[in-house]
């Protein structure tokens, strides 16, 4: 049976304690064992760009590649809610379409990282056409994953369908 916007939310809040506790740690480190990684953020928008990337996007990514794909089965946050990703046997999905998957997933929270660095280094600079359209796709994609969750007959969300995966309850644990 499909898993619905609820709990697939309730699912990503609970694996969002975890990743709220790793970017925690990426601060701590940051400011008091590392504080050079500090100067990396600050650097140019590129270096700044791979920098965020590296310690924060490329970590939280793996989380997801690993967790629900068949290594893991279940993320954490899935597991507690008894729901998990399937392709359409309804067997877990293989590593590669698990990085299809999360990569869509994330696009949105990618393309607003480099958004917020092209903007603090824009300074008073006059924001380009291409930076609407740019901001206008992070909200026109989360708002189309949303909308396809809830009006789907499978709840499958735009990178679900291109992947070709389902999140569905499960008795898995």
């Amino acid at each position: 049976m499909p898993a619905g916007l609820w709990l697939r939310f309730q699912a990503f809040a609970a694996d969002y304690l975890l990743i709220f506790g790793y970017l925690l740690l990426v601060m701590v480190v940051s400011m008091f064992l590392i504080p050079s990684l500090q100067e990396l953020f600050q650097a140019s928008p590129g270096k700044a760009q791979l920098t965020g990337f590296l310690l924060v996007t490329l970590p939280v990514s793996l989380y997801f590649v690993v967790t629900d794909s068949r290594l893991g089965g279940q993320s954490l946050g899935k597991r507690k809610i008894h729901i998990q990703v399937v392709d359409e046997n309804h067997q877990a999905i293989s590593v590669s379409r698990a990085v299809l998957r999360t990569a869509l997933k994330f696009l949105p929270w990618e393309l607003s990282h480099f958004m917020a660095y092209r903007m603090i280094y824009l300074g008073d600079g006059a924001v380009q056409l291409m930076d609407y359209v740019m901001g206008g796709l992070v909200y026109a994609l989360i708002f189309l994953y949303i909308l396809m969750v809830i009006f789907t007959k499978n709840k499958q969300s735009l990178y679900d369908w291109i992947a070709k995966t389902h999140v569905v309850k499960s008795n898995f644990s």
